[in-house]
């Protein structure tokens, strides 16, 4: 059993609807996805300076590059939240309760 089941079993005991949970679980997992990326991005800004003189034909710090792969990584991340979003979601609560 995942580890926040209780919790959020508790969350749907106290009025939270499955929007809201969704909304919880998306937010909490996007946010550590936002985290990386920004941290991926700063990474590649400085490790671009010492690849740059292997690249022909393109600028080390391409902002298509840069834009396209950050759109990917979000979207994949995105997918990835969004299934144990909805699992979350469908939780009954009295069964969560239930169980230690």
């Amino acid at each position: 059993m995942p580890r926040r089941t209780f919790e959020i079993g508790v969350r749907a005991a106290l009025g939270a609807g499955r929007e809201r949970i969704m909304s919880l679980v998306l937010s909490q997992g996007l946010r550590v996805a936002l985290i990386g990326i920004a941290a991926g991005v700063f990474v590649s800004f400085v490790v671009t300076r010492f690849l740059a003189s292997l690249l022909y034909g393109i600028v080390a710090t391409d902002p298509l590059t840069f834009a396209s792969v950050t759109l990917l990584v979000l979207a994949v991340a995105s997918a990835a939240t969004a299934v144990p979003a909805m699992r979350a979601a469908r939780i009954d609560p009295v069964l969560m309760l239930r169980t230690e």
